[in-house]
Formats: structure tokens, C-alpha cells, sequence
């Protein structure tokens, strides 16, 4: 059933599984006891920061396939996505698995993006299994977008850490939680901001307009759930966050953002938080889905923000257009509907 920009799920798909992967500094941070894996050191072996991603990509699949008991040949596709160019991380892992790949670039917002498309596709009985996978690696994104770690360049308070890391899960039909029981995707938002090194500003706009929209098309409010998590808003994200919602009317006492999470910002100099397409998707994978399947949380909202510049847009003096993908998580297959809906 559709009502608005939402999805609602009649049949609910489940998450049959999911694995986290990490690196070295997400190893010191306080989620660390909750990854399926950490390596040691940022080239995880490899001779670049590319082949590294994309060595965290292939075993962060290979895990939530080995959970699950399955081979690749199981999957009626795999969405995936990253920050490297033409999402070659996601890309080149796919690789080592004889699976359809549907490549998607949603930046940060991609784990969301993923989920709910293989959401839609299970629970409309086109695909059977279907994997979301998303990565982000810090060195190979500060290359890309930033300045090369060896420029020695001073990083400003409102910078972020992108994530060395991904996350993986796999969606079948309705069998065990947790449950997708919702999606709303997100429509692009910009608020002018142009600065690079702020990307939290630039996402919450878009962030404030899902969660709007999602609300507005399903008569629920904030306290009906556990947690509502934003993908890598960081501090300066999440305060505007809450000030978009207020000037609306609308409160957000159980705001949880992964970029907070995933580092503690006073110990670990990440400035304002994490941030990277592997940012929300690790935590969903390492905190989000296990505390639903576990039953220490019974429903949340999850969104994954992204920013959707490209290295030329801002050189260029662009703005940087935001985008925010939202899919509802329960440890139930479905609730009542809300009275006329």
C-alpha cells in the first residue's frame, strides 16, 4: 500500500541477516565489541586504500551470506553502492560473487536506498533473497573529495571522519525480525550550503523533510518508536536537525545519529562525528538490527542522509543537494493500521 512517498508493507520482508566490518579506528570506538570483523590497519592488506574498501566490501557479503548458510548464487541481486568513483568498491567486490548486481549512488543515503529497494522487490515476490551493501573507506574518500592525507591539510570543527567500513543485509520474505514494515524515499533538498567540509548542514534539510513526509503520510509520531536513527548528521547536523523540526512543530527526543555512535568525538578527533557511506550501514548492521532481533528494541525509524556532490560541483562553487531515504524496522510483522490509511 502506498500513501504519500511511503511504502507500507501488507507482508512485511524480513532481514535474514546482516554483518558489519570495520578498520582500525572504528576498532578504538564504541561500538566496537558489536562488528563482525575489524582489520587492523587501513590497507587491510592490500597495496591501496581502493583494493581495501573493496576488500571490506567482499568479506562484509561473505559474512552475512555465511550467516544465513548461503552461497551468492542464492541472491536474485545485490544492491550496493560507495563513494568511490562510479562505485568501482562495490563494483569490483562483486566480483567474487555470481550474483545480479544493481550498482546504486545515493552517497551516504545508500544502505537506506539499498534496503528499501530490496524491500520493495522481496515483498513483491519479483525476488526472492535480495542483499543491500554499502562501504565507505576514510583515505580513499579524502582523496577523492578532500586534499591527500600526505597535504598534512588542518581539518575544521565541522569536518567529519568518514567511516572505514561497511554493512551488508540480506532480505527475504517475512519469516523471522526483523521486519521492513516500511520505506519512504527521499526527495532532494538544498539549503545553499557550499562548504565541503560541512556536510551535516547539507544533509539535514533533507533529513527534516523525510521524517515530515513519513509522518504526515502515516499518522504516527516520534514516541511510538524506540529510537529514530540519521545516518551521519554528526553534531552540527543533528542540532539543525532539531531545529528544522521544531520551527514545524515537531519534537525528536529519541534521536540517535550513526556519525555519534560509531566514534566517541571527544577521545578520537573526528571532529564533529563519523560520516560515510559506511557509516549508517555499519551501525545498522552492528547495533540497529541486532537490538530489533534480539528484542531490546521493538521498532525504530532508520534513515541514511547523503550528500549528493560530486569533486567538480563544489570546485566549481555548487551547492551540495541532500537526500535522505527512510525505512521503518520492527521486531513485529506488522501493526493495526492507523484509521484511515
Amino acid at each position: 500500500m502506498r500513501k504519500g512517498d511511503t511504502i507500507i508493507f501488507q507482508s512485511p520482508p524480513s532481514v535474514l541477516s546482516f554483518a558489519a566490518v570495520g578498520g582500525k579506528k572504528e576498532s578504538e570506538g564504541p561500538l566496537a565489541q558489536q562488528f563482525d570483523q575489524l582489520f587492523p590497519d587501513s590497507r587491510c592488506g592490500e597495496e591501496s586504500w581502493e583494493k581495501a574498501e573493496c576488500t571490506i566490501t567482499r568479506r562484509c557479503l561473505t559474512l552475512a551470506l555465511q550467516k544465513a548458510n548461503l552461497s551468492a548464487g542464492a541472491l536474485d541481486g545485490v544492491f550496493a553502492g560507495d563513494l568511490q568513483f562510479q562505485c568501482t568498491a562495490s563494483a569490483y567486490a562483486m566480483r567474487a560473487f555470481d550474483a545480479p548486481y544493481l550498482g546504486l549512488y545515493g552517497a551516504c543515503s545508500t544502505m537506506a536506498e539499498g534496503v528499501g529497494l530490496a524491500a520493495c522487490l522481496t515483498a513483491g515476490g519479483h525476488m526472492q533473497r535480495a542483499a543491500a551493501m554499502t562501504s565507505s573507506h576514510f583515505c580513499a574518500a579524502e582523496r577523492q573529495f578532500r586534499t591527500p592525507l600526505d597535504y598534512g591539510g588542518k581539518r575544521t570543527p565541522t569536518a567529519q571522519w568518514t567511516v572505514t567500513g561497511a554493512g551488508a543485509a540480506i532480505l527475504c520474505a517475512g519469516c523471522r525480525p526483523p521486519y521492513v514494515r516500511a520505506v519512504t524515499f527521499g526527495r532532494v533538498r538544498d539549503l545553499d550550503v557550499t562548504d565541503i567540509n560541512n556536510m551535516g548542514a547539507a544533509m539535514a534539510p533533507a533529513a527534516c523533510e523525510t521524517l515530515l513526509r513519513y509522518f504526515a503520510d502515516t499518522g504516527e509520531s516520534p514516541e511510538a518508536f524506540d529510537a529514530v536513527y540519521t545516518g551521519d548528521l554528526g553534531q552540527i547536523g543533528s542540532t539543525l536537525l532539531q531545529e528544522l523540526l521544531q520551527r514545524e512543530g515537531l519534537t525528536l527526543p529519541c534521536h540517535r545519529d550513526c556519525g555519534l555512535l560509531i566514534y566517541d568525538c571527544e577521545t578520537q578527533d573526528v571532529q564533529a562525528g563519523g560520516s560515510g557511506a559506511g557509516c549508517s550501514a555499519s551501525v545498522l548492521c552492528c547495533e540497529v538490527l541486532p537490538a530489533l532481533r534480539e528484542g531490546r528494541m521493538k521498532r525504530v525509524l532508520f534513515l541514511s542522509t547523503g550528500a549528493l556532490m560530486s569533486q567538480t560541483t563544489f570546485l566549481q562553487g555548487e551547492s551540495i543537494p541532500g537526500i535522505a531515504h527512510l525505512i521503518e524496522l520492527s521486531a513485529e510483522p506488522g501493526l493495526p493500521p492507523k484509521e484511515g490509511l
